[in-house]
């Protein structure tokens, strides 16, 4: 089957399932009803697979016309900004942007440099998903992912940039401190209240130092969030170990002081990862040049 044969009645099939409705299709598209639905029967027919229920109110997806729908949907939104990419002569950032973020980090530190890119482009869409689970970017149309820790291989279509590896440190409040003392030693730090970060399969991660993670010792708190161990070490409960990103503002404004600078370590690597056959497009080089400028670490 010819290419240009596969894209008939994509079109109409997107829009009559956005809209619930051919008449509503036929309405957007400047078509007549009973054109619209022909084109989305003959496409049913050329696949042989029924993808909507058709009811005398509205159309609802088959399970096929939904699986179906989430790619043709991306294909229509790939063309429309490829179109949208040579009007402005590929010279400014427009359309789409899909960015996949970890959680903490993509919060703190990423979302005020996509506030900014979006500013500065106006035409630019960003659309940015939160998540610290694997996430396969060739798969779920991702441009630009940021991640900590283990980047995806360079095997599988994917382009990488190494930006550094972040710091880890022991923290407290001023608070905690004067009331329990400063530890001049491991075995002091070791003695006071940790704030440990809970992994979902129900374990702890234990503190770092000079040997192996001590997976054996319990915490006062075990907490599933970066952003909760940060509260409750502000809030006095004892001291964690964490990423200095993730507490810069804390440390800077006196709220948290650093415990045994000696035992500071590096922690998980920082990388930028896309796809390699989008790594020519004006949004996503203004992403990845504005990213690599403002998160690499020294």
């Amino acid at each position: 089957m010819l290419p240009s044969e596969r894209l008939k009645g994509i079109e109409a099939f997107v829009a009559a399932a956005d809209l619930g409705s051919f008449t509503a299709a036929a309405e957007r598209l400047n078509l007549t009803t009973s054109a619209v639905s022909k084109s989305v029967g003959r496409l049913e027919a050329r696949l042989d697979s029924r993808l909507f229920e058709r009811t005398t109110r509205r159309l609802a997806l088959t399970s096929e016309g939904a699986a179906f729908y989430a790619t043709c949907s991306r294909v229509l939104s790939d063309l429309a900004e490829a179109e949208a990419v040579l009007a402005s002569h590929g010279s400014e950032p427009v359309g789409r942007l899909k960015v996949d973020l970890p959680i903490a980090f993509g919060r703190l530190r990423v979302m005020p440099l996509l506030l900014r890119l979006a500013e500065q482009y106006p035409g630019l869409r960003p659309h940015v998903t939160f998540t610290d689970r694997y996430v396969d970017i060739i798969e779920e149309g991702i441009d630009v992912a940021v991640r900590i820790g283990l980047a995806q291989g360079r095997g599988d279509g994917l382009a990488q940039r190494h930006l550094g590896t972040e710091r880890r440190i022991f923290c407290a409040a001023p608070a905690y401190l004067a009331r329990r003392g400063h530890p001049g030693n491991r075995d002091e730090l070791l003695a006071l209240d940790r704030i440990l970060y809970g992994r979902s399969d129900g374990t702890a991660s234990g503190w770092r130092l000079d040997a192996p993670e001590d997976r054996a010792a319990s915490g006062r708190l075990v907490l599933g969030s970066a952003e909760a161990q940060v509260e409750a070490v502000k809030a006095g409960f004892g001291i964690a170990q964490l990423a200095t990103w993730l507490i810069q503002h804390e440390l800077a404004r006196g709220e948290l002081v650093e415990v045994l600078p000696e035992f500071a370590i590096e922690g998980l690597p920082l990388h930028l990862v896309w796809p390699r056959s989008r790594q020519l497009s004006p949004k996503v080089d203004a992403l990845l040049n504005l990213l690599t400028a403002e998160l690499r670490i020294d």
